[in-house]
């Protein structure tokens, strides 16, 4: 946080389970997780963001009252130090679901700068679904932090920042890098840039100007919202020669 906010950074994003651990690996049961040790770190990480006037997204799970598991979340603190709000994974694996945590409820979105952030956790990027919804809710960024188990997450980032055009930045951890890399994918579905290193951080600036995403923001997106609307209100044609599918 220190040295991303020396750099200028508004804000740092984290990987998914980064302060309490991810479940399955290398977390096996909830008894190992000291959580008044996770609850400090984050009134320190708060304190910390405050001081830095930088705002931070960190992944861990967020304990319920016994007997229920955690949530998989990811906080979102502000740059005055505050908890802003908290994504909770909706959608887990069968392991998660059966195992270890429970499922949250809604999307998420806050604001920084004029952009607009929306959250999502690793397996989450396999449902189009909540992609579609994030699009809707006007989103400028989808922050991804993941504990990938498959290259293909990677691809499916690249194309959901393509369909969706917006910006997807990707939070991985260091053991993970030869399945994803931390870095951030723009609207168009291009790489703008990555961890090259095991560990490490990178900088970019979010610029609705910028010219190599003018036909991702200021065509395509507009586009492809106004013409999934008029789909949604097209009727069928009287002519036969479009109603009847069995003759040349």
């Amino acid at each position: 946080m220190t040295d991303a906010a020396a750099e200028g950074a508004r804000l740092i994003q984290f990987p998914e389970g980064a302060l309490s651990g991810y479940a399955k690996n290398p977390i096996r049961s909830w008894d190992e997780v000291d959580w008044v040790s996770v609850r400090h770190e984050l009134e320190a990480i708060a304190e910390l963001a405050r001081q830095l006037k930088i705002w931070v997204v960190v992944g861990s799970a967020h304990p319920l009252t016994p007997p229920g598991w955690p949530h998989n979340s990811l906080y979102v603190i502000s740059d005055e130090g505050v908890l802003v709000t908290r994504y909770d994974k909706r959608l887990c694996s069968h392991t998660e679901t059966t195992e270890f945590y429970t499922p949250g409820y809604d999307a998420v979105t806050f604001e920084v700068d004029g952009f607009v952030f929306g959250c999502l956790i690793c397996i989450e990027i396999n449902f189009p679904t909540l992609l579609i919804e994030y699009e809707k809710l006007g989103i400028h960024c989808l922050l991804l932090s993941s504990y990938p188990v498959d290259k293909i997450f990677y691809t499916k980032a690249r194309s959901h920042a393509a369909i969706h055009n917006y910006w997807v930045a990707l939070s991985t951890p260091t053991e993970c890098v030869h399945l994803m890399r931390a870095g951030l994918v723009g609207p168009d579905g291009h790489t703008v840039v990555e961890v090259k290193e095991s560990q490490g951080f990178v900088i970019e600036e979010l610029d609705l100007s910028d010219q190599r995403y003018e036909i991702s923001l200021d065509r395509a997106r507009p586009w492809r919202s106004e013409a999934l609307a008029s789909f949604n209100k097209r009727e069928p044609l009287s002519d036969k020669r479009s109603t009847n599918r069995s003759s040349f």
